[in-house]
């Protein structure tokens, strides 16, 4: 049985504030975490997305803050604007009854807007590491009083490039500090950081099988390219789901798949790195609120997405690396809840999801490619449960006298039956031909360094297409030192 977090002995302001969040029990990742992080241990915590690591840190730092002193005494680096923000926002409800000042701070929005904000002397600040190191370089931000850094995503910032700036980053920070590193999985790369900046650190790992995988039903469905869209819009009319995420390899194809939803009649909307912070958001408030049926989203465009309630998760791609299906499908299945991850193989790419089964360890059943008849069918039970669930609600007085002379003339039956159809969504026939993406080339490499995976290898000509633009540094335009750097990893990829 999992502890609840009162055990913790944490203050009355934090306990009330994680009561109001609705958290009861504390998860596998902050069991574990909370009580070591309290004691001031540096810590290598290894967990995906959705264990509850945002709260297993959060927690220790509203606890150890102290809101009379207006310096900053937290650093917390992740790797996207919307991680950021999302951090930021759950650090910002925990110590919502404390008085603890939490500012974001992230490319893509106003630097002088930020720098009025500093000024504001917050506690805590949340990151992407370009642009904590652009405040810096301008001394708005300094961490001459800074206990206590947080990495979360820590793979993902050294897949985007930004191991360089983390190490400058911590090499500002006073030495006697807490370090905290949060890492889906651990490369070479980041056990030398490890090694480098944290100090006797105690390691806490919530293995495969505690991950959401096991609640989460896994299938996929053989095809070939060509069938994909109108196999995905049986599947939306079948499956019904409250909230659905769609994965894309490519900005291209995120776009095409979109536009190509909304002519067919669902309400999507798409998120991708060349998309302007503000459309993200507009988009991202609209899948939060339901008044989307769809969210279109590439890998990192989509990276560190908290939201609660998503039933299904369809890969349109099967994705490049195995650890991003395993992010992928964890969008899905929270909370305890179950949740289903639909991905589409085509015959050419059938070794690679071998070799995803083979990271996860758990197979994936094959499901049949739905008929035009099951769609409909689909249609017609969602068209039943919304008739049957405004039966359940009542309310239905002004509408009864109008349906008791319809009776009189019509039989029961014939009228359910003329309701039904009415209600049915209707499908439309308008021709979607979205471009063609190359099938993954699948080809076992033998790692010498024990980094991730054996088999990882996967090559595109869209690899990398998305990562490069949505990953890149926000940072100052005339900052020639970093336009350097930048040139010199260029050569070297």
């Amino acid at each position: 049985m999992l502890a609840t977090f009162n055990e913790f002995g944490l203050k009355h302001q934090l306990t009330r504030a994680i009561s109001d969040m609705g958290f009861e029990e504390a998860t596998p990742i902050q069991e574990k975490t909370i009580p070591l992080a309290l004691q001031g241990f540096d810590i290598i915590g290894q967990a995906q997305t959705g264990t509850g690591k945002t709260a297993a840190f959060g927690i220790p730092i509203v606890e150890k803050v102290d809101p009379e002193n207006p310096v900053v005494q937290v650093l917390a680096m992740a790797p996207t604007r919307e991680l950021a923000i999302q951090v930021a926002e759950e650090l910002s409800k925990l110590g919502s009854n404390s008085g603890i000042k939490v500012l974001p701070v992230y490319g893509g929005q106003e630097i002088s807007r930020q720098i009025r904000a500093l000024k504001q002397r917050p506690q805590v600040i949340v990151g992407t590491p370009g642009r904590l190191l652009d405040h810096i370089r301008r001394k708005t931000l300094r961490l001459n009083y800074v206990s206590m850094v947080v990495l979360d995503e820590a793979d993902e910032m050294l897949d985007m490039g930004f191991v360089e700036d983390i190490e400058t980053i911590l090499t500002e920070i006073p030495e006697e500090r807490q370090t905290l590193f949060f890492s889906a999985t651990m490369p070479p790369a980041i056990r030398r950081l490890t090694e480098k900046f944290l100090k006797n650190p105690q390691h806490v790992s919530i293995q495969a099988k505690e991950l959401t995988v096991s609640n989460i039903q896994q299938y996929y469905m053989e095809l070939q390219e060509r069938q994909k869209f109108d196999v995905l819009c049986r599947l939306l009319d079948i499956d019904s789901p409250e909230l659905a995420i769609i994965f894309g390899r490519t900005k291209r194809r995120v776009d095409e798949l979109n536009d190509a939803l909304n002519k067919r009649g669902y309400i999507s909307e798409g998120i991708h790195g060349d998309l302007s912070q503000r459309q993200r958001d507009v988009a991202m408030r609209k899948f939060r609120e339901g008044q989307l049926e769809v969210l279109v989203a590439t890998d990192v465009a989509a990276r560190g997405l908290d939201v609660s309630g998503v039933t299904h998760v369809y890969n349109f791609d099967i994705p490049q690396d195995p650890e991003s299906y395993v992010h992928r499908i964890g969008r899905t299945g929270r909370a305890g809840k179950t949740g289903s991850a639909i991905t589409f193989v085509t015959p050419r790419e059938m070794e690679h999801k071998k070799i995803i089964e083979q990271l996860t360890k758990k197979k994936m059943d094959r499901r049949a490619i739905p008929t035009n008849v099951e769609a409909l069918e689909g249609k017609q039970r969602l068209a039943l449960d919304k008739l049957i669930e405004a039966v359940r609600e009542g309310q239905l007085g002004d509408y009864k006298n109008l349906a008791e002379e319809v009776l009189d003339e019509y039989d029961s039956i014939s009228l359910v039956a003329a309701a039904l159809k009415l209600m049915t969504k209707k499908s439309s026939d308008v021709d979607i031909k979205l471009t063609a993406e190359a099938p993954l080339r699948t080809k076992k490499i033998k790692r010498k360094d024990g980094g991730r995976g054996g088999n990882r290898g996967t090559e595109s000509r869209d690899r990398g297409r998305d990562k490069g633009s949505y990953g890149k540094r926000e940072r100052s335009k005339n900052d020639n030192d970093f336009k350097n750097k930048d040139r010199k990893r260029k050569k070297k990829i």
